[in-house]
Order: structure tokens, then C-alpha cells, then sequence
């Protein structure tokens, strides 16, 4: 078993999460995307935004996939976001 297995397995155990509802891969890559498109620290925030979502039960089934696109094109998005002021 190798570490990041071995410590979803814990984590989820310690938070009483059913670790097959978790999509580590999915998760990985998102934080991958926004770690290099956004800011490295926005990275474990924006995996904790996403998981307060899916906890109120207000990400949509394709949260993850927005905000993947969000971090590749948020030199686009900014520049729009800015100037929407």
C-alpha cells in the first residue's frame, strides 16, 4: 500500500467518509491545475472550498470539472473578472 493510499484510507476513516466516494485522481489533478494556472495556496484552499460545497450540498455533479477549467484559463478569467468592476 503506498502512502497516499494508506493515508486517504486513515483520513477518511478519522472523518467518517466511505473512501470509495472519494475520487483522489480527480482531486489531485484539480489541485495540480490550480497549483500551477492560480497559486500553489490556492490550491489546498480550493479543495477545501470544494469540499465545504460538497458538504452543504451545493456543488453542482460537475464542480470539480469548472473549477479545473476555471484554473486553466484564469489569465482570461481575471482579466475578465476585472474588468466586469
Amino acid at each position: 500500500m503506498n502512502v497516499l493510499h494508506e493515508w486517504t484510507i486513515l483520513a477518511c476513516k478519522e472523518l467518517g467518509i466511505d473512501p470509495a466516494r472519494v475520487d483522489r485522481d480527480e482531486i489531485l489533478g484539480l489541485t495540480k491545475e490550480v497549483a500551477h494556472g492560480v497559486a500553489r495556496p490556492a490550491a489546498p484552499l480550493t479543495a477545501y472550498l470544494l469540499g465545504l460545497a460538497q458538504g452543504a450540498g451545493t456543488a453542482s455533479e460537475d464542480a470539480v470539472a469548472k473549477l479545473t477549467t476555471l484554473a486553466k484559463n484564469w489569465g482570461e478569467a481575471t482579466t475578465e473578472t476585472l474588468t466586469d468592476r
